[in-house]
Order: C-alpha cells, then structure tokens, then sequence
C-alpha cells in the first residue's frame, strides 16, 4: 500500500508562537515528531512537513526534513494535509496526520494507524485511544479543573467503533467505588490525536464544513462522526512510559523537558499497540448497576 505520513507544523501558534522550532532535549519539537514518522514508515512510505512559514521551511532543510509549503489560509492541520497532497508527486492511499507538536507519538502508535486502514477497509479514519488507569484518570480530573479543555474522552461502541469524543470526561461512572475494586482500569478511554484517512475519506472530510458540535468542542473529529463517517479506535500502551499529548504551553515545553530527563531517550521498543474488543464495556456489570438505580 501506498501511505504518507503527513506533518502540519504551523508557526504562528496563539499561545506559543514559533512552537515546532522550540528545543527539547537537544532537537526541535518538529524533529523528534519527524523522527518518530521515519521510525514508523517503511522503505515506500513518504514522510513531509507541510507548513505555512519560511523559518520552518529553512529549519527543515537545514536538517534534511522533507517539507512543503502550503497556503496561509488554512484553518486547521487537516485543511494543511489536503494542501500538502495537492503540492507533493506522490498519490497515496492511506494518509497519517501526525501533529508537529507531538513530540512523544511513539512510532508503533503510527505504525499501527496504518496497519489498521490497510486492515479494516470498512473505516473511514483510524485513530488510537488509551484506556486510563485509576490513577490515570484521578490526574486527569485534577488537570481539568485547572485546564477544562486539556485532554480528550473517547466512547465505543461494538468492533471499536467511535460514537463520540468530547472534553468532558466521558463516560459518567456511577458507583464508581464498586468499579475500582474490579479492575485497575477505569472504563475512560483518553483520545490520542493521531489520525489515519483513507485518501477518499480525507477528501470528503475536507470538503464538510465545520459542523455544530465541532465548533461547541473544539473536535474536528465530530464532523466526520456528523457526517456519519467510520472512525476506528485502536487501543495502543505506553507500557509504562508517561503518556503526553501535544505541547501547547511553554509550560508543556517544561514538562516534556522533565520527562525526557527522567526516562532518557523515548523507548521505542517498549511502545506498543493492540487491537483487541474494547475492554472497557462489560455490558453485564452495567446492566446489573442499571437494575439498582
């Protein structure tokens, strides 16, 4: 099959301008993003940063990253990708968006993205979740109370099939004491923003308009949902390693200085992904819970 993995970094962020050129460690954001997308490819793959400034552009060359510039105009990553398709020679089947300010997508996370579209035809978009521990998930309440847009909740339904995200924190868990006992595994599975299209599928996305619950969230994930677009979830574990998003904030940036202290270099071996049922449903325990309302 033929894939491109596709980075959009854009300079002009609102609350870190010049963000995917920032140092952490001893690279820029955007090359420890890029290295993770060549770790990831295999020998056909095409790997781009597609960007709509001349200091990207230059930093790219400068360290021999395949880049594209695309137009200022667009609004979103997505909008960036489709551009980069229409400028790059390649014709591929599969695209990955992989976020330039991600510095810790570990590479079998991308790898499984792309495994998964060549595998499941039926979808639209492949994108991986992770299902919180307890602990995991008391964090992220924390986290929210002082961020409440941080972080992203997943809902499946049957074969892994998304039915929603949002940046509440879904599901509501009552008696969630009883639930603790069972199992170390809360049933919130976190949303990470890596996304697979088919080519066609990226095609008709881009070409929706924003839709309602989109705009309400902050998602662009809902408008393919409202479109009633296929979107695939595959649960991916960081096996230990700490799970980190995207880096908004220079505070981010600190963060993510701290981690890489402490763990040293990201280890890919370690990183892996299955692509089993959803174990987060056990629709007996929630029948019975139900019974007792």
């Amino acid at each position: 099959m033929s894939t491109a993995i596709i980075i959009p970094a854009r300079y002009n962020s609102s609350r870190f301008p010049g963000k995917p050129l920032a140092i952490l460690d001893d690279k820029s954001i955007l090359q420890h993003v890029y290295d993770s997308a060549t770790k990831a490819s295999s020998k056909n793959d095409t790997v781009v940063v597609a960007t709509e400034d001349e200091r990207i552009e230059k930093h790219c060359k400068k360290h021999d990253m395949r880049c594209v510039m695309t137009s200022e105009d667009c609004e979103t990553g997505t909008d960036r990708i489709v551009d980069a398709l229409d400028i790059i020679r390649e014709e591929p089947e599969y695209i990955v968006n992989l976020q330039g300010d991600a510095p810790f997508t570990p590479p079998a996370f991308i790898r499984a993205v792309l495994d998964t579209l060549a595998i499941h035809k039926e979808f639209d978009i492949v994108t991986p979740v992770e299902q919180l521990s307890w602990d995991a998930l008391d964090k992220m309440r924390i986290h929210k109370a002082v961020e409440p847009f941080s972080g992203t909740t997943a809902i499946l339904g049957e074969g892994n099939k998304a039915l929603w995200f949002s940046k509440q924190i879904l599901p509501a868990i009552r008696n969630e004491s009883e639930f603790r006992k069972k199992s170390n595994l809360s049933p919130v599975c976190r949303h990470i923003g890596l996304y697979g299209f088919k080519r066609e599928s990226l095609e008709r996305y881009a070409a929706l308009e924003p839709s309602r619950y989109e705009k309400l969230e902050g998602l662009e994930q809902l408008r393919a949902l409202q479109a009633g677009m296929n979107i695939k979830c595959i649960f991916v574990d960081y096996k230990g390693l700490p799970s980190f998003s995207g880096i908004d904030t220079p505070e981010d940036l600190e963060q993510a200085r701290k981690i890489l202290k402490e763990h040293g270099e990201w280890k890919n071996e370690k990183q892996q992904y299955s692509i089993g049922e959803n174990e987060t449903e056990n629709e007996e325990e929630q029948q019975n819970t139900d019974e007792n309302e």
